[in-house]
């Protein structure tokens, strides 16, 4: 949701043409299908992602994704994986992610 997002408000705002936009989310769902896992949203999270925004000031849609990857990375962690490092151009969310422990990659940092 967030990429295609980010590529929506580009577009409105004549940074990106629709016909660029359209091929990046094609791109993007291609390569979600196989890649990326998808975190149930229970009644769990839902209350980890309320107490996320209350102590970190977070907005709804950020407060849900930080729980997800903090979700995950509990999993990981217990499995004997390496944690997740949580990819975002948000700052605000980037500093509740690295406050809660994870690792933080912002892409806005690599030209």
């Amino acid at each position: 949701v967030e990429v295609v997002s980010a590529l929506v408000r580009r577009v409105r705002a004549g940074k990106l043409n629709g016909k660029s936009a359209k091929r990046a989310m094609a791109r993007f769902r291609r390569a979600f299908i196989g890649r990326f896992r998808k975190i149930e949203i229970t009644e769990t999270l839902i209350d980890r992602a309320t107490s996320l925004a209350e102590k970190h000031g977070l907005r709804g849609y950020d407060a849900v994704q930080l729980a997800g990857v903090l979700a995950a990375n509990d999993e990981r962690l217990a499995a004997g994986a390496a944690r997740l490092t949580l990819i975002s151009a948000d700052n605000a969310l980037n500093s509740a992610a690295i406050a809660e422990g994870l690792a933080v990659d912002n892409p806005n940092h690599h030209p």
